[in-house]
């Protein structure tokens, strides 16, 4: 893959290697961690803009950064482009460059909700949302997928008409809704999003390996790549496709955990984790015993004997 600086608007990334928003995962110590392997863009989990608006406390912790976060990257997920409006304004968001709409999330509660990926069925309330968000001031781009359904088709010209209402950049989860996350990725389409318009087009989808990230720019074109879970289990993933060198990965995993017990406290920390460690552990000989150590752990100390117990190499 060839590393290159983004033009997002009127921001400048230091390469197109991203991270992706995950919802459970994508808190300030997972994102201040891929920042410190060279990532060049990453997200918050999404928020809701009505939980904003609404002053719930849990959805504006989600928006609590890192001093290494050099370009600050929100995700917002609603379909009233009033409401969204008025969230982007709030205090809350002024330290953010970027406001990252989600149109992909394919879980029911959002997309029965109108939200997320149902919105793909909705390009003219989709243009509404992102045309209000642009008089944020903010920087706006789009996380989209195919379409909701198989044969349904709708990323070129949806994509087309978010960069017409005022979109920066498009992520393209080459799947379909109903797909959630399985099944090969339609490079095909997002080539030729790529090739129907003129903001950065960046790939996301089953992307484990440098060997999948060098496929997926080969086929697609893309301007970038964006990880998702290949970095929640590997996120020295990030390192090697960046040329950095890649960290102790035990000393990496222990100062995630240390920055995650700093902020909740051991105690929350070590349930907070849990399922972050079991994707740590996913492919680790002998993944089963340890991961069922890890759920039952409940101090640093049973988390660190598990993780030096482990060939993550």
């Amino acid at each position: 893959m060839k590393l290159k600086s983004l033009s997002i608007g009127r921001l400048s990334t230091q390469n197109n290697v991203f991270v992706a928003p995950l919802a459970g995962f994508s808190d300030v110590s997972f994102r201040s961690m891929c920042y410190k392997l060279g990532a060049g863009l990453c997200f918050t989990e999404m928020v809701s803009a009505k939980g904003l608006i609404y002053n719930n406390q849990a959805t504006e912790d989600l928006l609590v950064t890192a001093d290494n976060e050099y370009i600050k990257a929100a995700q917002l997920f609603g379909n009233d482009p009033d409401i969204m409006l008025a969230s982007a304004k709030m205090p809350v968001f002024e330290k953010f460059d970027i406001i990252d709409v989600n149109f992909g999330c394919p879980v029911p509660k959002v997309f029965n909700n109108g939200e997320g990926s149902a919105l793909l069925a909705e390009p003219y309330l989709a243009e509404k949302i992102i045309s209000a968000l642009v008089k944020s001031g903010k920087v706006i781009t789009v996380k989209m997928r195919l379409g909701i359904n198989k044969g349904e088709n709708v990323a070129v010209e949806f994509g087309k008409r978010m960069e017409g209402a005022g979109a920066s950049l498009i992520t393209l989860h080459a799947r379909y809704r109903s797909d959630y996350y399985s099944g090969e990725p339609d490079y095909s389409t997002c080539a030729a999003l790529k090739n129907a318009v003129k903001i950065p087009v960046v790939f996301n989808g089953g992307v484990f390996t440098t060997e999948d990230v060098d496929k997926a720019i080969d086929r697609t074109g893309a301007d970038g790549v964006s990880l998702a879970r290949g970095a929640l289990s590997r996120p020295w993933l990030v390192a090697e496709l960046t040329g950095k060198t890649v960290p102790d990965k035990r000393g990496l995993i222990k100062e995630h955990i240390m920055s995650v017990a700093k902020r909740y406290g051991e105690t929350i920390a070590a349930t907070k984790l849990r399922k972050q460690m079991a994707l740590y552990l996913k492919n680790v000989r002998g993944g089963k015993r340890l991961k069922e150590k890890i759920f039952s752990a409940v101090t640093l100390a049973e988390y660190f004997d598990v993780i030096d117990q482990a060939d993550f190499d």
